[in-house]
């Protein structure tokens, strides 16, 4: 069975709705809401008061109708009494509160409020039968450069490079006299007069997901005596400063927040998402593999029939989506009748163990008042209401899928980043809008993986814009061509090392060529100017430059693509 369900805010409405609303989710075929995530001010409204007698009520009327709660900790949104740990941007502005994410995960005082408060709602509701999964926190990605940050900061560095002189080589501070004498003189890439050291950007964004990272931990371990599943939900896109690759060794269900930015293509992002979200799921191993997590036995108990080693890894489940709309270039479309179904099916068939919306009952006040919800504004006798009731008759009953692909391709959050630095040679470059286009070219579902996931088995693998590439990755992906397998690179691959330390030639022996120039912007987004050496050229421009190339190496085939071609079908295919 697939929870189906979506957020649900009952502390925005009086308790005579609240009936209303479970009769509604029963129609529906609700079997999950997620209850508690804005809801701190609520629960402790002054730092010596706590309030759940609301919560109670909601807890058992889920309890009594057959409804699972996913029950979160509120500690994305901290209450007005909280001031002490508020974010500091990177201009220095010292932001007030207000809105949500009003925190610094590294604020020693945030810290104990946000396990205080995890605390009592475990003490409360460890064994309420209604509560079937731990929600932390809420779309982690603040970011944050205050003291605190600076001081846990440097003891990140300490423990990523033991000494300023091994800081010192990966980031080439003798270039603009950046040489640091101790990891005291080092600061969060703070705004400065000109460029920052592209290195210490890149650090600061893995140190952010770190401490991010453990700020989850710290409260998954309160929650876990439960023995429930505990997870966050992981935001997506460029802005987010979140390893979701790492991340998801850590929480016991992968779980993904999915907000397409087109009407005409949102199945396709959907796709890309949902094989996203499984490549992580799967990449991360079975959810009681290794360390404290919570066992096989917890999952068959807490969640969907068949939850447990969905696929050989975790399960996966998509945590929000829109029901029924689009926010397509700051307008909030409406899809078209059928495609709601379309996209929890896009979900479905790519291996997903819930299918929820945000959010349940539309917010009559506040900054998201017009966001799309399962029961609008205009009541429940709407389409919108209909189609997403007519979803929940056609999935819940139905049994997670594992699709799989003998194809994989490659994505990885910390190139990403990479990517967006101001001092490359072009910002035309756009790396996530790249790989979906891959995506789509390729047909889902197909395997997207980090690039620390094992590639034994897959026939072909494609790698596109891999900017940074670590000595691991570099043995990973010759140790596979050399097996057998095909590998399909791009142009700007390789630039750097994880450090953003430049490696020329670095790729030229695997793909048989030699890199002697790069040309951004000259006809193309980028072209790399090659000349064969042991590598067939498969296809040239009408200058005669080599624009794609075969090489054999070892038992396998490297195929590489020296521009952005439009057409990408013919090389995305094995090699026979």
């Amino acid at each position: 069975m697939i929870w189906f369900g979506g957020d649900w805010n009952p502390e925005q409405w009086p308790s005579s709705v609240w009936l209303s609303d479970v009769e509604l989710m029963r129609r529906a075929h609700v079997n999950l809401v997620t209850v508690g995530v804005f809801s701190w001010s609520r629960l402790q409204p002054t730092p010596e008061k706590f309030e759940f007698g609301w919560l109670d009520e909601v807890l058992d009327l889920l309890r009594d109708n057959g409804i699972g709660a996913c029950l979160a900790t509120p500690t994305a949104s901290p209450p007005p009494w909280f001031t002490d740990g508020l974010p500091v941007t990177a201009d220095g502005v010292a932001l007030t509160y207000g809105s949500r994410d009003t925190y610094c995960v590294n604020a020693p005082a945030y810290l104990e409020a946000s396990s205080r408060i995890a605390s009592a709602l475990a003490s409360r509701y460890a064994d309420h039968p209604a509560v079937r999964m731990w929600h932390v926190h809420n779309e982690y990605g603040t970011t944050c450069y205050c003291e605190h940050c600076a001081v846990a900061f440097r003891g990140w560095l300490f423990r990523a490079y033991g000494d300023p002189e091994a800081l010192n080589a990966a980031w080439g501070t003798d270039f603009w006299s950046q040489r640091y004498a101790s990891f005291a003189e080092v600061r969060p890439p703070r705004k400065t007069q000109y460029l920052s050291n592209p290195a210490h950007v890149l650090d600061y964004r893995r140190f952010v997901s770190d401490a991010m990272l453990d700020h989850y931990v710290r409260q998954r371990e309160i929650v876990r005596p439960s023995g429930k599943p505990v997870t966050t939900n992981f935001a997506l896109g460029g802005w987010v400063p979140v390893d979701h690759a790492r991340w998801s060794r850590e929480v016991d269900v992968v779980a993904v927040d999915d907000y397409p930015t087109s009407v005409a293509g949102h199945l396709d992002d959907r796709a890309f998402v949902a094989d996203l979200a499984r490549g992580w799921a799967n990449s991360a191993g079975p959810p009681n593999s290794a360390g404290p997590r919570a066992s096989a036995d917890a999952y068959a108990g807490a969640g969907p029939d068949g939850m447990a080693g969905v696929a050989g890894g975790r399960p996966w489940m998509v945590m929000e989506h829109a029901p029924g709309a689009v926010l397509e270039q700051g307008v909030v479309r409406a899809l078209a009748e059928g495609e709601a179904m379309a996209a929890a099916q896009a979900y479905v068939e790519r291996g997903a163990v819930g299918v929820m919306y945000f959010q349940w009952r539309a917010s009559r006040s506040g900054a998201e008042q017009w966001h799309p919800a399962v029961v609008p504004h205009e009541g429940p006798d709407t389409p919108v209401f209909h189609e997403i009731a007519a979803v929940g008759a056609a999935i819940v009953g139905r049994m997670p899928e594992s699709p799989a692909d003998t194809r994989a391709l490659l994505y990885d959050e910390q190139t990403m980043w990479a990517w967006q630095s101001p001092h490359l040679p072009t910002n035309q470059i756009d790396y996530e809008a790249t790989c979906r286009r891959w995506h789509r070219a390729l047909g889902s579902p197909v395997d997207v993986l980090p690039v620390d996931a094992p590639l034994d088995g897959y026939r072909m693998v494609a790698a596109p814009l891999l900017h940074l590439m670590s000595a691991a990755t570099h043995a990973a992906l010759r140790s596979y061509v050399r097996a057998g397998g095909t590998l399909v690179l791009t142009f700007a691959s390789a630039l750097t090392d994880e450090h953003c330390r430049v490696t020329p030639q670095a790729l030229d022996d695997l793909l048989g060529v030699r890199i002697v120039r790069r040309r951004p912007g000259d006809g193309h987004v980028w072209l790399d100017e090659v000349e064969p050496t042991t590598a067939k050229v498969q296809l040239r421009d009408p200058e005669d430059r080599p624009l794609v190339t075969e090489h054999s190496y070892g038992e396998g085939l490297v195929r590489f693509l020296a521009t952005d071609l439009p057409d990408l079908d013919p090389w995305l295919t094995p090699a026979r």
